[in-house]
């Protein structure tokens, strides 16, 4: 399976703008929390059976204000962060108006002109998905043309194809349902990875907290990166589930 990290430059006021609005995150710790969890995702990826391609957003499709400087070198940044060797990371930029868009150019033109038998779009919010949701994905897509990750909200952390579907506006919330219902009217079938939780939302991110805590607990790895921001943030939940800190 090719695995394809869709990342933004973690710029603030870009990246988990909406921890921004609801949380005590300012702008520049939303920034350093998006970049510590896309490191957990990529090095996630690459440890995966997996080959990696990290689909960056060019001057083109940021918007306007944040439309400066080198996008492509701030992401072969990110991934010379996360990775000791990034040798064989094929970098591509993203093409579209729309993130379904850029997301479908994506996955039909790896399918279809690349002749590519498996795409998995695995989000740079997900600090704790691990090699096991991944082969385990790759492997599922042998028996299914389609296999989403669920997330919170109603999201996706995840979604492979081995047959391209109608991604119109497939992004849009609740982007599982819309994935599911484009999946079933093309007539392919559909197949399913565990559910885990991503960082772009209060309660995605609190959930996030949650197991990181958990899995420390139980001397379990994943999320080091995140975990360590978090934990210099004074990030906590609190008794009523929202994210506060110290």
């Amino acid at each position: 399976m090719l695995i394809v990290v869709p990342v933004d430059p973690p710029r603030e006021g870009l990246v988990l703008s909406a921890l921004v609005d609801r949380t005590p995150l300012s702008a520049s710790e939303a920034a350093a929390l998006y970049e510590a969890a896309a490191i957990d995702v990529l090095r996630a990826a690459a440890a995966s059976g997996g080959e990696l391609l990290v689909n960056y957003r060019d001057a083109e499709t940021l918007p306007d204000e944040y439309a400066d400087g080198d996008p492509e070198a701030e992401s072969r940044a990110l991934v010379a962060s996360a990775l000791e060797d990034a040798d064989d990371v094929r970098f591509e930029r993203q093409v579209g108006s729309t993130r379904a868009a850029r997301i479908g150019n994506t996955v039909t033109h790896l399918l279809d002109r690349e002749g590519v038998k498996h795409v998995g779009i695995l989000e740079p919010t997900v600090p704790l998905v691990a090699r096991t949701e991944l082969d385990g994905a790759a492997m599922s897509l042998r028996r299914h043309d389609v296999v989403l990750g669920p997330s919170t909200g109603g999201r996706t952390y995840f979604a492979g194809f081995a047959e391209p579907i109608d991604f119109t506006d497939a992004y849009d919330p609740p982007a599982l349902s819309t994935l599911s219902d484009r999946t079933a009217d093309a007539g392919l079938g559909l197949g399913f990875a565990p559910m885990l939780p991503t960082i772009t939302t209060e309660p995605g991110l609190a959930a996030t907290l949650a197991m990181l805590d958990a899995r420390a607990q139980a001397d379990r790895p994943g999320g080091a990166a995140t975990a360590a921001v978090l934990e210099d943030l004074g990030v906590v939940v609190d008794s009523e589930g929202a994210i506060d800190r110290q």
